[in-house]
């Protein structure tokens, strides 16, 4: 079982080197294969399909984000340092995993029931962990509502829509410099720096 461990997370490393530098879009499961030299056969056995393979992908890097996003958590800090440091460390993922987020020519993961489940779940892990943040400055004292779930899930899409604008500014075939990614940090922390303001009690 370890072994078998070991082999899918080297397969989920080799597509994540594969998909980083040509995009998902572009990579076969074959370009995989013959990267990390194993048959065909064997490759299917971990990853059905490259939808399959894509997920894991996406769950690993998830992963890294999220136990790195907890590491850093400090509860005793103000919220807008907070939310000013998760900003930070997903656009160092956003930088480093750019090439992961070009859809063009991506299987429709979300068609599978059960890719969605996995998705949608680390999407509310991510929300829950949010929610969490805000319930804490709550507790301080720092904010007041009603509904933190409610709070956490607009700012994180509110987060996503800027990101969005930055790439679409990009261009699909552009991989985002600093100045780029520096732009769209400054407007993500000016929201942080309103959103919190307007939960002041």
């Amino acid at each position: 079982m370890i072994v078998a461990d070991k082999k899918r997370e080297q397969i989920i490393e080799g597509a994540i080197k594969r998909f980083s530098h040509f995009g998902i879009g572009k990579t076969t499961m074959n370009d995989i294969a013959d990267d990390l030299s194993v048959s065909k056969p064997s490759l299917y056995y971990y990853f059905p399909d490259k939808k399959s393979l894509i997920v894991g992908v996406i769950e690993k890097v998830f992963n890294e984000y999220f136990d790195l996003l907890k590491k850093k958590y400090n509860p005793d800090a103000s919220l807008e340092a907070v939310l000013y440091q998760t900003i930070d460390i997903r656009n160092s993922f956003f930088m480093k995993y750019f090439m992961l987020r070009i859809s063009e020519g991506m299987p429709d993961i979300f068609s599978d029931g059960g890719m969605k489940e996995k998705l949608t779940g680390l999407k509310n892990s991510e929300k829950e962990f949010y929610a969490q943040i805000f319930e804490s400055a709550q507790e301080k004292g720092e904010i007041k509502h009603e509904n933190m779930g409610h709070v956490a899930e607009l700012y994180l899409e509110s987060l996503l829509g800027l990101t969005n604008m930055c790439i679409v500014e990009l261009g699909k075939d552009l991989l985002p410099d600093k100045k780029a990614v520096n732009r769209m940090t400054l407007k993500q922390k000016d929201l942080s720096t309103i959103f919190t303001k307007g939960l002041k009690c």
